[in-house]
């Protein structure tokens, strides 16, 4: 009798493993995850991997995100955090070479990417750890270049978007688009 109840036992946790699994697989991510890569030179890739949160109605600026750094929460252990600049997951950058960026040296390498959004300058900050959830553990000492930008206006785009223009054989502007605003920052080699 023993046996039989743990053969039932092992039999239901495993039938329902395989359910959750299975149910998990299917699920669509209400952000979904994207990539765009953009090549400059005879050999300079940068790509931006981010996750693409939608408008849905919501007043994006200010509000849902916040101008100046976020507020402590439950996730962040009491400290004010940039904006994740995107949605689940760090957006990160990765460069197969050294760039100047606003002027500055980034190091080829992999960082995340976090700014502190204002009604008109942003800063945009490169950060040496890339592999957080959000912005919460955002830690500044790990900061490997900050830069300061100016919003455009833009079209509305109901999805966050990251994309690349002004194309040159040594330079590049990659962006953020969402909402009716565009977050440029010139990238040259």
């Amino acid at each position: 009798m023993k046996k039989k109840l743990t053969t039932l036992f092992v039999s239901l946790i495993m039938t329902l493993v395989s359910f959750n699994s299975f149910g998990q697989g299917n699920q669509i991510r209400q952000s979904q995850k994207s990539t765009v890569t953009q090549y400059v030179g005879a050999d300079t890739q940068i790509t931006i991997n981010y996750s693409r949160p939608a408008v849905k109605g919501r007043v994006v600026w200010g509000n849902m995100v916040p101008y100046g750094l976020a507020e402590p929460d439950k996730y962040s252990d009491g400290k004010s955090f940039p904006w994740r600049a995107g949605a689940n997951e760090n957006t990160t950058i990765e460069l197969n070479n050294e760039v100047k960026i606003g002027g500055k040296t980034l190091p080829k390498g992999k960082y995340s990417i976090h700014m502190i959004p204002s009604e008109s300058d942003w800063i945009v900050i490169f950060n040496k750890n890339n592999n957080q959830w959000g912005s919460f553990s955002y830690d500044e000492s790990a900061d490997a270049l900050r830069v300061t930008v100016t919003p455009v206006e833009a079209h509305f785009e109901e999805f966050l978007t990251y994309n690349f223009g002004n194309i040159t054989e040594n330079s590049v502007v990659a962006f953020l688009h969402w909402e009716k605003l565009k977050v440029p920052f010139q990238i040259n080699l």
